[in-house]
């Protein structure tokens, strides 16, 4: 007599969990790997608590069950294996559900121009349209304030379905919070990761942003409990790393992308962006200085098999609407307007690829040197 799967479930069919008058393959408790060598049969069984206390005497009526209603020479005796049923945990609340896509801007150390890139390339993004987001998370030295002129600026609260919420402070088309908002600027804030880290969430999760194609968050310099933090309360679509081209940069920069592609953090890298690539005098303006050594950041990109997704020059300008508030990219007619500009179609490119499956979400084989 051939022995096959459905006879073992019909047979199993007359076994009854105690208590309950249901039996046991209407209860689901029968796993679909039943295995058959033969006349040797193995299966599981699926309980609800590893402790449950009918476990014994279910598993001898299956045996039995399985000896009367299948066949009496089946080797079943000592071959099911008992399991407890996984449950899955509840899911928990999405933020920022009206987000698409949550970007962290980062950078493996201080210096090179994060905050920079943030802000200008969130103006470029507003300017073609795009519904844009920038958060500060820069706890510690917020410059987002400054660089987009609201220094002052203190913001609101409005009552939303029973709570109160932030409402993000607006300008040149961009929705920002910062914590240079709550404070006196000339006060530095020294506080432990877990406050930090506390604030920041407050921010995210208690404003009002509302619908956003892109929520670009400018991460704090190096890898610290703050980074993993963010990543830990917030789905992020992907991570851009800004780097200058000098090679004590991109050391640290390998290991920016190191700490988002590490499998305890798995965020994809949607490409680099080497700032200061090289200087230009405004009276020479086909001139190229290469102060900080040449396609540095173009180089790590292709190692790592990322794209590389602009190459933004040292210009007085750049610095100037910084301090002033006023973003260069907001004159797109302008030479690093329209480079800020390139750098946002690749952008938005790139994040297309990710959200396409195109992109490479592996982990990425860096090597620290």
């Amino acid at each position: 007599m051939a022995i096959y799967p459905k006879l073992i479930i019909d047979a199993l069919r007359n076994v009854r969990y105690p208590g309950t008058g249901t039996d046991i393959v209407e209860m689901g408790m029968v796993s679909d790997d039943i295995h058959i060598d033969g006349m040797k049969v193995n299966l599981s069984l699926l309980f609800e608590k590893p402790n449950d206390p009918f476990i014994k005497s279910v598993v001898k009526a299956c045996e039995t069950a399985i000896l009367t209603f299948a066949d009496p020479n089946i080797e079943i005796k000592g071959n099911i294996e008992v399991k407890t049923k996984q449950v899955a945990a509840p899911k928990p609340e999405k933020l920022l559900p009206q987000v698409k896509n949550i970007i962290a801007i980062s950078s493996g150390k201080g210096g090179v121009g994060k905050s920079t890139i943030s802000v200008n390339l969130a103006v470029a993004l507003a300017k073609k349209g795009y519904k844009v987001g920038l958060l500060d998370a820069d706890i510690f030295g917020p410059s987002v304030p400054k660089m987009m002129k609201e220094e002052e600026a203190r913001p609101l609260l409005e009552p939303i379905d029973g709570k109160e919420l932030i409402v993000p402070i607006e300008r040149y088309g961009v929705k920002m919070l910062s914590i240079g908002f709550f404070v006196k600027k000339e006060e530095a804030i020294v506080w432990r990761g877990a406050m930090a880290g506390n604030a920041l969430k407050q921010l995210i999760g208690e404003a009002n942003w509302g619908d956003l194609d892109y929520f670009l968050i400018d991460f704090p310099p190096g890898t610290s409990d703050i980074h993993l933090t963010l990543v830990q309360t917030l789905a992020i679509t992907g991570a851009v790393v800004v780097s200058t081209p000098q090679e004590v940069a991109l050391a640290d920069a390998r290991k920016g992308v190191n700490m988002f592609t590490n499998e305890k953090v798995n965020v994809p890298i949607l490409g680099l962006v080497e700032n200061m690539s090289w200087f230009t005098p405004a009276e020479l303006p086909e001139n190229k200085y290469y102060i900080f050594g040449k396609d540095g950041a173009k180089a790590l990109a292709e190692e790592l098999n990322v794209p590389l997704l602009g190459q933004i020059p040292i210009v007085q300008s750049i610095r100037e609407g910084g301090d002033a508030g006023e973003p260069v990219a907001l004159k797109e007619d302008s030479v690093t307007g329209i480079a800020f500009g390139r750098l946002a179609d690749n952008f938005v490119a790139s994040v297309d690829r990710r959200n396409d499956g195109q992109a490479p979400t592996q982990k990425v084989d860096v090597k620290i040197k």
